[in-house]
């Protein structure tokens, strides 16, 4: 989804247009920060990173039933809360879980190929996300089922086995990452923009 059909990036282009000749430009008081950084600020731990080259990304899940028609949603941002990308996608057939991995994983993707289009390195990634089966997977779990090869304490295979792999994977591109859980629909603007994204990608679908 382009960035321009979304109407705070629409809004925020016109405003541009409107003062790309003055540099930056005030509304009642405010700092002069982009009008999108205003619509999605960053968590303080991010702000306050010293490296130049740090990345936020969000993601969120959706599904209509479960197992059910799947949707995730994700954006990333820079240090400066630029809004560099955001999509979705769905699944004909899903799980709640399956969509939270998957909103996360296709965010580092995308972060990886804006980076690599951009020639960059990235010295810290936050990804942060409502969803506690993707956040203390990849914090905790992750380790135990990778040193039993690939297996839980049961023996058996953790589900989503291969959404737990691409993510395992994916990590190995980005020096640091830290793994944040924020709660859901409490009126966290990127959390409750991700599930927009991924409920809209559903209503376009038809599911």
């Amino acid at each position: 989804k382009l960035l321009a059909d979304i109407p705070e990036a629409l809004l925020a282009l016109q405003v541009l247009e409107q003062y790309k000749d003055k540099g930056s430009f005030e509304i009642e008081g405010a700092e002069a920060l982009p009008l999108l950084a205003r619509s999605f600020p960053l968590p303080s731990s991010v702000c306050n990173e010293k490296a130049e080259h740090v990345f936020a990304l969000f993601s969120d899940g959706a599904c209509r039933g479960n197992p059910g028609p799947g949707a995730y949603g994700f954006m990333g941002q820079d240090k400066s809360g630029h809004v560099l990308f955001e999509s979705s996608g769905i699944e004909v057939s899903s799980t709640n879980n399956r969509m939270e991995l998957s909103g996360a994983l296709f965010a580092l993707v995308a972060l990886k190929e804006y980076l690599l289009e951009n020639n960059l390195r990235p010295e810290k990634v936050f990804v942060i996300s409502d969803s506690k089966y993707l956040i203390d997977g990849m914090k905790s779990w992750i380790h135990g089922w990778k040193k039993r090869g690939w297996k839980k304490a049961d023996k058996k295979a953790p589900e989503n086995l291969e959404l737990w792999q691409e993510l395992d994977l994916m990590t190995e591109y980005f020096p640091v990452i830290e793994w944040v859980w924020v709660k859901g629909h409490a009126g966290h603007p990127q959390n409750e923009h991700c599930d927009s994204l991924a409920n809209q990608a559903l209503d376009d679908s038809g599911f």
